[in-house]
């Protein structure tokens, strides 16, 4: 078997690279990877550099394929390691360069590692392994990073010696929910009367929202969620937003199923967006930005809108995005996510899986306190 490493997701051919996916997770897909790549997001000057994993058999077949950057820096990744990298300072060694598998920008759970059914997978998982650190140790690469992979990748990493982190996030699931109304009647008097009093301070806000779902999405659409995904991250961090504008103007030439547009209108003037992915399961709540701040207008746009999505489209889970302990009184649960590690350094590595071991105990017990403030009724 030999192990490519592709400088551009563009070296490989669209149809190939789909091929071994066994889903409908779009963040994955060979269009949304080249996106980023073309639209200058994930890139040597962004500090993602490409570095793609395929593994093929004696004949040429593709048996395994895998995202893969060099990364000069720890953001965007929403796995954080800053800590890390400080220890590496403290000791005058480099943390970066460093190896990540993952969806830029992106911290929701997926495929990372596809291999062509049928195949022993612990036999390719091997293989990949001794692959990326025969790499890291010729490019001087501190370590591998795979994020937000799915649990049973994660677990197989993790008896294969990448110790596995746990961290937390808070995901909506909809229980056959009709509408709305319906899903509030199985919290309790109090949640279910708060939710609707935020919603309804926006109606009186006279705030509105249009909803358009992949190729009803028109450019100027795009400029208009560009602009206010930029100047929220202005506002906010004093930087630019890790997504170009060519990037989202694309999406719905690229990616037209997968996508949806929430415009909030105060008396018929946009003021704020929010930009959804989908599956044929899942909700993603990715981006949102604003012009003006209203009570309650995050809350909609970016959750109660979401869920109303979730409800219509019939999807069975909202992934509104990384973090977020508010989104517990509006009935996201907590749910765990994980990522594996493995550091060139014995010393560093011994230290993180440690550290990690630790760090799980102290996760687990955070979701067990988290579910005893879900706002169901008792009986749900």
């Amino acid at each position: 078997m030999n192990v490519t490493f592709l400088s551009s997701i563009n070296d490989i051919d669209q149809q190939q690279w789909n091929s071994l996916i066994d889903c409908d997770y779009p963040f994955i897909t060979h269009q949304f990877l080249a996106l980023l790549e073309s639209s200058g997001s994930a890139n040597e000057a962004s500090g993602w550099i490409p570095f793609h994993l395929t593994l093929r058999d004696e004949s040429n077949a593709l048996l395994a394929i895998m995202p893969l950057y060099i990364k000069t820096h720890s953001w965007g990744e929403y796995v954080f390691d800053w800590s890390w990298a400080e220890a590496y300072q403290q000791h005058n060694l480099n943390y970066y360069p460093k190896f990540v598998s993952s969806i830029p920008f992106t911290p929701a759970t997926g495929p990372r590692i596809c291999i062509k059914p049928g195949l022993d997978s612990t036999t390719i998982l091997s293989v990949i392994i001794n692959a990326i650190k025969h790499k890291a140790n010729d490019l001087d690469i501190s370590g591998w990073h795979l994020l937000f992979p799915e649990q049973q990748l994660s677990d197989q990493l993790a008896e294969m010696g990448l110790p596995q982190r746990h961290a937390t996030q808070f995901h909506w699931f909809n229980r056959n929910y009709q509408n709305f109304e319906h899903f509030l009647l199985q919290l309790t008097s109090r949640k279910r009367k708060n939710i609707s009093k935020e919603r309804q301070h926006i109606l009186d806000q006279n705030i509105s929202h249009n909803i358009l779902l992949g190729d009803e999405i028109t450019r100027d659409d795009w400029e208009l969620f560009y602009h206010f995904y930029h100047m929220t991250y202005l506002k906010r961090s004093g930087r630019a937003g890790y997504l170009t504008k060519s990037f989202f103007s694309d999406l719905s030439c690229h990616m037209p199923a997968n996508v949806i547009l929430v415009i909030a209108n105060k008396s018929e003037r946009p003021i704020a967006a929010a930009l959804y992915f989908r599956s044929s399961d899942t909700l993603f709540g990715r981006y949102w930005g604003c012009l003006e701040e209203y009570q309650f207008l995050h809350f909609e746009s970016c959750y109660y809108q979401g869920i109303e999505l979730c409800i219509r489209l019939g999807l069975h889970k909202f992934d509104a995005g990384a973090q977020g302990e508010h989104k517990i009184q509006r009935g996201f649960e907590p749910i765990a996510t994980w990522s594996n590690h493995w550091l060139q350094h014995p010393g560093f590595d011994s230290a993180v899986k440690a550290f990690i071991a630790e760090e799980a105990t102290h996760i687990r017990q955070y979701i067990t306190s988290c579910k005893a403030h879900l706002p169901f009724k008792k009986n749900q």
